[in-house]
């Protein structure tokens, strides 16, 4: 391996991203966040985190004091999943795992929410069957692509639009998660309502196409989010409970640009997470993938809405604010950004090989590169065995010409 070429680092420290700031509870002592990452190391069947490997990953990654974690996604239910090594966090045996790994972060002096999903239409339909469940989504038979349809009618397990009753399941579940995330010792939770997962399935029209009160109108598509919200909120309280985002993604099917007005749901949302914050239920932050990364699997750089941003959003809600998305090898446009006291800034993937990313970003030191076919799989390749700078100097790492 080596350190990333055609990057010249550039030191931090004397930038917003040193400044300390309070976010729901924790005093951070920095606003680099570490974004949530998808690994897929949890064990099957039971889909319970893999405390041995977990424990060392977000160990290595929280060394530095004051450091803010968002957690790879947690499952919230077994009829929400539907990936086989993803973690869940619906039952005991679950917990009494994360409860292992948080001690850890929190034994280096450094904070943790966990990122909770649900699939919908993402998931496998065929794992699904097998558990005996079915392949759920805002809408009958409105498929991510043709590929997936064929999968699910192979399977025998076509999509299905939620009942009214199913989708008030499903919101006990998300509150169910964030307690269950409190009781591990999380400082937090994260409604992942992004990248074209259940959540955001029923915010995007292409994928809703729902004639009830959870469909239609802006604010029918909006309900079950601010449900879940609201759920999470009475749950474990406003200052606990983070949003994520996406206006911009065309991942997994999701509109992004392609349809104009889809903005005004994301600023409908907004304006009524601002609404809560002026009541006294502020949440801790809401969490935002810029349009420079529209599909998280794509290379950097490609993909990008080059005319969108999200610079909209601070004139709505009025809390802190986390932007994400291709800006580990850009120091020049995260100063922009820091220019709004109110921004905190999350890297990925450059996390995941650079444990000691925040020393880096501070010090203008080089990245080491990562390797993306071992971002998800079963072993710690790819998840533990990245090497802080000093050690990478000591195994010969250069920058390649």
């Amino acid at each position: 391996m080596s350190f990333v070429k055609d990057f010249k680092p550039e030191a931090l420290k004397d930038t917003s991203l040193f400044k300390p700031i309070k976010i729901g509870n924790m005093e951070l002592e920095h606003r680099a966040v570490m974004a949530p990452l998808t690994r897929l190391r949890a064990h099957y069947p039971g889909q319970v985190p893999n405390v041995e490997l977990a424990t060392e990953y977000y160990d290595q990654r929280s060394k530095r004091p004051g450091t803010f974690l968002i957690s790879e996604a947690a499952i919230i239910s077994p009829q929400a999943g539907g990936i086989d090594d993803a973690p869940g966090i619906w039952n005991d045996e679950q917990v009494d795992a994360w409860a292992k790994i948080i001690k850890k972060i929190h034994d280096n002096g450094s904070h943790i929410f966990i990122q909770f999903w649900a699939l919908g239409r993402h998931a496998f339909p065929g794992n699904l069957k097998r558990d005996g469940l079915r392949y759920v989504s805002a809408s009958d038979d409105v498929y991510i692509d043709d590929s997936r349809q064929q999968i699910a009618f192979y399977a025998n397990n076509r999509q299905h639009g939620l009942t009214k009753d199913e989708i008030k399941s499903f919101v006990k579940d998300f509150a169910n998660a964030s307690k269950n995330s409190i009781k591990a010792g999380a400082d937090g939770v994260e409604i992942h309502s992004a990248f074209g997962f259940f959540l955001n399935q029923f915010l995007d029209p292409i994928s809703n196409k729902r004639t009830d009160e959870y469909g239609g109108s802006i604010e029918n598509r909006s309900r079950i989010v601010l449900e879940v919200v609201d759920a999470c909120i009475e749950a474990v309280g406003a200052e606990k409970v983070g949003i994520r985002l996406t206006p911009w993604a065309r991942y997994l099917g999701m509109s992004g640009s392609n349809d104009p007005t889809l903005l005004a749901t994301y600023c409908y949302v907004l304006g009524e997470l601002e609404k809560r914050r002026r009541a006294g239920n502020g949440l801790a932050y809401v969490h935002l993938g810029e349009p420079r990364v529209t599909d998280p699997f794509l290379m950097e750089g490609k993909g990008m809405e080059m005319y969108g941003h999200n610079d909209f959003v601070f004139s709505i809600w009025k809390g802190p604010i986390i932007r994400s998305g291709n800006l580990a090898l850009h120091p020049d446009i995260v100063k922009d950004l820091l220019k709004n006291d109110r921004t905190l800034i999350a890297y990925g993937r450059y996390w995941i090989s650079n444990p000691d990313l925040v020393d880096r970003l501070e010090t203008g030191l080089p990245f080491n590169k990562y390797d993306r076919g071992t971002f998800l799989g079963r072993t710690a390749k790819g998840l533990t065995d990245y090497p802080t700078y000093y050690e990478a100097i000591k195994k010969g790492y250069k920058v390649e010409a």
